[in-house]
């Protein structure tokens, strides 16, 4: 084995993780007050409702460096806004076909759905999502993929709004 092979660290993860206030946010309290174990490659962003994550959060993490997302919501049918998560599923589904077209495998982002009480899930959620990810390895992206996809999902602006200027 040479120094070059010694020196080279194996591969690790960087996922950002969006959770719920209401439900995912306080499961994953509970797993750290009952302390319970979990990777820790995931980096949590509290969100008042996973209805509220717009996909553009999702790109911009992939886009500065993000190796996978995932998305953690209420129950459909537990929502504190009533209909947040069946909003953010609607998003999630059409942000996969996006991503499956610029060549993103389906296990970087993944959504979950994390009662207040199920720290254990968060615990296990977390471990499988390192682990697809470690296994898919770095994701290589070219920022002008990113930035096809982005203007996929705001089709409607017209060159006179995105320039800020008025219709």
């Amino acid at each position: 084995m040479s120094d070059k092979d010694t020196n080279q660290k194996p591969f690790e993860p960087r996922i950002v993780a969006f959770f719920c206030n209401w439900c995912t946010y306080t499961a994953a309290d509970l797993a750290g007050t009952a302390r319970m174990t979990y990777a820790p490659n995931v980096r949590v962003i509290r969100v008042m409702c996973s209805g509220r994550l717009d996909p553009q959060f999702i790109l911009t993490a992939l886009r500065q460096g993000a190796d996978g997302v995932l998305i953690g919501g209420c129950h459909p049918g537990d929502c504190h806004y009533q209909e947040g998560n069946y909003k953010a599923l609607r998003r999630f589904t059409l942000l996969k076909r996006l991503l499956r077209e610029m060549g993103i495998e389906d296990e970087r982002v993944q959504l979950e759905w994390i009662a207040a009480s199920e720290g254990d899930k968060v615990q296990k959620v977390i471990n499988r999502i390192t682990e697809d990810v470690r296994r898919l390895g770095p994701l290589h992206l070219e920022p002008e993929a990113l930035d096809r996809a982005t203007e996929a999902l705001l089709p409607d602006q017209t060159p006179a709004v995105a320039e800020g200027g008025a219709l």
